[in-house]
C-alpha cells in the first residue's frame, strides 16, 4: 500500500462540537497562567473518545512525518483491540502540518476547541512544536511530542518522548571524542534545532579541545549543497555533524558522495535520519555513515522483534521502522497508561498521574519524569549498512535519566 493511501485510510472526519456536551478533561486551569479560551468541550459520555494526530503529510517534512502518523495510528488499532482505554475506543482525528508552523498551530487549536480531542500526538520540527505549544498551554489541553529536540524547554501541557540533548548529541559528542576526532563541521537546516543544537555544540566543542572548522545553515527543502559541500571538503574536519532536516538529506548526501567524500575519512554523524530517509537518499550514497538516536529496527529484543512485524504487517513488508516511529508509538502507550492510572481523561488528572509511568517500548523500558515531563531514553550510535538499515555500534547500556536544561554539565550554564 502507498504512503499516500495509507494517508487517505488515515483520514478521521472532523466531529462538529455539540453544545451541552459534558465538560472534562481539558477543563480551564486554575491557575492564571491559564487564557481566556482555555474551555474544554471533551465528552466522556460516549463510548469513543478523541485524539488527534497532527504530522506532515505533505510537504518537505512529509518523507519523515507520514510513518509517523501510521505508527501512531499502530498504536490506537492494538489499544482499540485490545479493549480500549478506560472501556471506550480511540478514534483518530487526523489533521496535516503540511510542514509549516503556521499551519501547526492552527491545526492544533482546531483538534482542541472543535474537535475536542482528548490528547494531540504530533509535530516533528522544532519551529511545529514551538508554534504549537501556546495553543495547548493558552486551551490547557496535552501534547505528546514524539522528536528528538535541542532540550532548553519543558511544559506542563507537552510531554516529550523524543530525545533532549543529553540522550542524543551529548553521546554522539563523546562517542566521536572517544574515537580521537579532533575537529568538526556543523551543517544544518536554518531554524531552531539545528542551531540551538549547534550552540550546545560548540559549547561543548570548546570545554573538549574539538575544533569547529565551518558552521553553514539551509532553509528547510533546500536542494542545493555544492558550495556547503566544497566548503566541508576544504576544511578537512574530522567529523561532519549534521543536523539537516527532511528531505534536504537526500542532495545533501548525494552531493557528498558526488564529491568522492567518504566515511571512512571524514564521518558525517545525522541525528535526523533514521531507516526511512535513508531509503530516500539510497543506502550507496550513505553507507558507512553515523547516525545518534534511541531505537533502530535492528535492535534485538522480542518487544522491539514484535513491533517491526507488526508495523510491516499495517503497512508494507518493505516498510521500515525508525526512531520518531518508535517514540510515538510509545507515546500513545504512555498516555494510555498515565490515562489509566489516573483514571481519567482530565489534563489535571493525567499531568498529576504521570511521574513514573513506564512502558516496555521497542527501544526498551522508558518512563516519564513528572519533574520536567521528559522520558529516559538509551543512547544509541548505529553504522548506516549497504542493506539500508542501521545497525548499533555503540549504546548507553541503560537508559538515560531526562536533563532538558543540561543542569549537569558545566560547560553549558552559558546556554540557560
Amino acid at each position: 500500500m502507498s504512503d499516500s493511501r495509507l494517508v487517505k485510510a488515515l483520514t478521521v472526519p472532523a466531529a462538529v462540537a455539540v453544545a451541552g456536551l459534558l465538560l472534562t478533561g481539558c477543563g480551564a486551569r486554575d491557575d492564571a497562567s491559564a487564557g481566556s479560551n482555555a474551555v474544554s468541550c471533551v465528552d466522556t459520555t460516549k463510548d469513543t473518545i478523541k485524539v488527534g494526530s497532527l504530522h506532515s503529510l505533505s510537504g518537505t517534512m512529509a518523507i519523515s512525518e507520514v510513518t509517523v502518523a501510521n505508527s501512531t495510528k499502530l498504536a490506537i488499532d492494538q489499544i482499540n483491540a485490545a479493549g480500549g482505554v478506560l472501556g471506550k475506543k480511540i478514534e483518530i482525528v487526523l489533521e496535516d502540518g503540511a510542514s509549516d508552523p503556521k499551519t501547526f498551530a492552527e491545526k492544533a487549536e482546531k483538534l482542541i476547541s472543535s474537535d475536542c480531542v482528548a490528547a494531540v500526538f504530533g509535530g516533528w520540527t522544532s519551529s511545529s512544536r514551538k508554534a504549537m505549544k501556546p495553543k495547548f498551554e493558552s486551551l490547557n489541553s496535552l501534547l505528546y511530542y514524539p522528536v528528538q529536540y535541542e532540550g532548553l524547554e519543558d511544559s506542563k501541557n507537552i510531554f516529550y518522548t523524543g530525545a533532549t540533548t543529553n540522550q542524543q548529541i551529548i553521546p554522539a559528542l563523546d562517542y566521536l571524542k572517544q574515537k580521537g576526532i579532533k575537529s568538526l563541521y556543523l551543517v544544518g537546516s536554518d531554524y531552531v534545532f539545528p542551531q540551538t543544537a549547534n550552540r550546545e555544540i560548540k559549547a561543548y566543542a570548546a570545554a573538549n579541545g574539538i575544533e569547529i572548522k565551518g558552521e553553514d545553515y539551509t532553509p528547510l527543502g533546500s536542494t542545493d549543497f555544492s558550495t556547503i559541500v566544497n566548503k566541508v571538503r576544504s576544511a578537512k574536519a574530522g567529523a561532519v555533524f549534521n543536523t539537516l532536516n527532511g528531505d534536504s538529506n537526500v542532495a545533501f548526501f548525494r552531493e557528498y558522495t558526488n564529491a568522492g567524500l567518504k566515511a571512512a575519512e571524514m564521518p558525517v554523524v545525522s541525528v535526523s535520519i533514521a531507516e526511512e530517509e535513508v531509503a530516500g537518499i539510497g543506502a550507496q550514497n550513505i553507507a558507512g555513515q553515523l547516525t545518534a538516536w534511541n531505537y533502530y529496527q535492528t535492535v534485538d529484543s522480542p518487544v522491539n522483534k514484535k513491533f517491526v512485524a507488526d508495523y510491516k504487517a499495517a503497512f508494507g513488508a518493505d516498510k521500515p521502522t525508525s526512531d520518531p516511529m518508535e517514540a510515538a508509538y510509545a507515546s500513545v502507550f504512555l498516555w494510555k497508561n498515565t490515562v489509566e492510572k489516573a483514571k481519567s481523561f482530565a489534563v489535571a488528572d493525567v499531568q498529576a498521574a504521570a511521574d513514573g509511568v513506564s512502558f516496555e517500548a521497542p527501544e526498551g523500558t522508558v518512563t516519564i519524569d513528572g519533574t520536567n515531563h521528559h522520558i529516559t531514553k538509551t543512547a544509541r550510535i548505529g553504522e548506516i549498512r549497504p542493506d539500508g538499515l542501521i545497525y548499533t555500534v555503540w549504546d548507553s547500556g541503560k537508559a538515560i535519566t531526562p536533563d532538558p536544561y543540561l543542569n549537569s554539565y558545566d560547560w553549558a550554564k552559558g546556554l540557560k
